[in-house]
């Protein structure tokens, strides 16, 4: 009797994953750290692993739980971390049958109930068969918070004969107080080189032919998941149906030829918007997809800034040598501004072309932008030549720190319109308010004394402001126009848009805020113009002033459409920008200083 031979094919993915550590690539520390505690006898009571999709959560876990209840070839060994994988115990587990091994997927259990009948009514048995009785909880953050709380308990004072195995791809959503019960494996990522190498063996054990670069290609798109890069590499054989070059993954990812997507990028960057279009229509032409397009212009333009930076970065093992030589030539002739400004625009058309309903012209739409925006000058560039300027009207670059209507010219235009119209902005300010000195005694009165506080009307509408009173305040910088101002007396004129009772208003609030009597009557005429109307001829005049200056001539010039919005003096703009700064905390308190 012969045995009956295996039907169906097993995906790569599952016939090469790893049956012992030895077998696990990429997470040299992890293994190392296991080992060590497997032979001096610290085995903790539960372990999460932790790390981005395919890079071996589930299979580690299952490797922890054989090398826990292997008992070796002659039935005698204890834990350890090369399992045998031919004792009773190692072969159930691996073929995911054995009666004291139980893998919980928590995406679909994820109530308290579900962890009471599987975890919390059983734990109190010992194991029926193993040494240990192995609790494994895959994408262990999907649990409910109730059913994190029912685990608490049994996690952190668990039998001695159960061992609990976390996996999750999602740490951030573990509970603190779950983590601090386990140790925590953080997987990493696969390198490039060493998932090459990986499946060029299992390629070769499998007689598949593949071109290194097509390797490269795979490793690439997996993105550092062995599971994915496996997937990939299986599905190219197929396509490849004997021997499988770069190009025929290329087409089978949806991918742009590489160096094409690089004639691209040095078409946009020379502005060759014409050249660029017809480019991205024959990639299009032959079956790349524009968002496809758009990413790995995104991809060039991060890889080459990273290489501006940090020239050994093009020594990356996924890179053709044809690849990388145009990417540090251009990584050396490109200016780090213009890749960022392409960086963010890439950005942008990458979820234009994806919520389009057009892909292929959102992507044209977005490669005119890019050639359009590539050789416009950099604000310090721009600034340059305006200060240039065509013609002998041009004026010299002002120096700086230097004062006058050009002390600002160094730092850019709305600097030179702040130093242009500073005199008149403080002008302005003061005069429209009248103030009357205040001739103050040994012993004053205490109504006296609550009105000394108040010498001008300035202070009487901080007053108003720092009272939150809006609405008063607005009708007193827009319907009061000052005729006479004392402490506790104030004559005005009332604008058109005065309300009737604003007298009255007002005299009420002074009252109830300093304590004291204010007489505020109103006159026919003879008032100064209101607080808005001094603020607007301020402004007014601080833009025409600001017009003045040369540099900003020349900056409207070569923008007609520009406008100025607002005018600050210098001392203005470094107090705003002193109240938006952070302030420092100035005694922290520190639990481990002494004293």
């Amino acid at each position: 009797m012969t045995d009956a031979p295996e039907t169906g094919y097993q995906v790569l993915a599952r016939k090469y994953r790893p049956a012992t550590f030895v077998d696990l690539i990429g997470q040299e520390a992890m293994v190392r750290t296991l080992r060590n505690a497997f032979a001096a006898d610290r085995i903790a009571q539960a372990f999460v692993l932790t790390g981005i999709r395919g890079t071996g959560k589930t299979t580690t876990a299952r490797i922890i739980a054989k090398g826990l209840n292997c008992i070796g070839p002659d039935g005698t060994g204890g834990p350890t971390t090369d399992p045998c994988g031919q004792c009773e115990h190692c072969l159930a587990i691996m073929e995911g049958r054995h009666v004291d091994v139980m893998e919980m997927d928590a995406a679909s259990n994820t109530g308290v109930q579900n962890i009471r009948d599987a975890i919390i009514d059983s734990v109190s048995y010992r194991a029926a068969s193993a040494r240990y009785k192995v609790f494994i909880i895959d994408e262990v953050h999907m649990l409910s918070t109730s059913a994190f709380n029912a685990l608490l308990k049994t996690l952190e004072e668990p039998p001695a004969h159960v061992k609990f195995i976390f996996a999750t791809t999602e740490i951030r959503k573990v509970p603190v107080t779950v983590l601090s019960r386990c140790q925590r494996f953080d997987l990493r990522r696969i390198e490039p080189e060493v998932m090459i190498a990986h499946l060029g063996r299992v390629a070769e054990k499998e007689g598949a032919k593949i071109a290194p670069d097509a390797l490269a290609l795979i490793t690439r798109a997996a993105e550092g998941s062995v599971r994915d890069a496996m997937s990939l590499m299986d599905q190219a054989i197929a396509h490849g149906a004997g021997e499988t070059s770069a190009d025929q993954v290329r087409a089978m990812l949806g991918l742009a030829d590489r160096g094409r997507v690089l004639d691209l990028f040095d078409m946009i960057l020379r502005g060759d918007a014409a050249a660029a279009l017809t480019e991205l229509s024959a990639q299009y032409s032959d079956g790349a997809d524009p968002m496809a397009v758009l990413r790995d212009l995104a991809e060039i333009t991060h890889w080459i800034s990273v290489v501006k930076i940090t020239p050994e970065a093009a020594d990356d093992p996924t890179t053709p040598p044809e690849e990388k030589s145009r990417g540090i030539q251009m990584a050396q002739a490109v200016p780090m501004r213009v890749l960022t400004r392409l960086w963010q625009m890439l950005l942008k058309a990458l979820e234009e072309v994806a919520s389009a309903p057009n892909a292929m012209m959102a992507a044209e739409m977005a490669i005119i932008r890019l050639t359009h925006v590539a050789d416009l000058p950099d604000p310090e560039q721009l600034l340059r030549r305006l200060s240039e300027g065509p013609g002998p009207q041009a004026p010299a670059p002002a120096p700086r720190g230097g004062g006058g209507n050009g002390g600002g010219g160094g730092n850019g235009g709305s600097t030179a319109a702040q130093g242009a119209s500073g005199g008149a902005g403080m002008a302005g300010r003061s005069a429209g308010v009248q103030a009357s000195g205040v001739a103050t005694a040994v012993a004053l009165a205490p109504e006296a004394q609550a009105l000394a506080r108040f010498g001008t009307f300035a202070q009487v509408v901080e007053l108003i402001r720092r009272n939150r009173d809006v609405k008063l305040l607005v009708e007193v910088e827009t319907g009061l126009r000052l005729v006479h101002y004392a402490p506790g007396r104030i004559e005005f004129e009332p604008a058109p848009s005065a309300p009737r009772d604003l007298a009255s208003t007002l005299a009420q609030r002074l009252q109830a805020w300093t304590g004291a009597r204010w007489g505020v009557s109103v006159v026919g005429s003879g008032g100064e113009p209101t607080i808005a109307e001094q603020r607007d001829a301020e402004q007014t005049a601080a833009k025409a002033q600001a017009m003045e200056n040369p540099l900003v001539r020349a900056i409207f010039a070569a923008f007609p459409e520009a406008s100025i919005l607002d005018v600050r003096t210098a001392d203005e703009a470094q107090t705003a920008i002193a109240a938006e700064a952070l302030a420092e905390v100035e005694d922290e308190w520190d639990p481990f200083e002494e004293g």
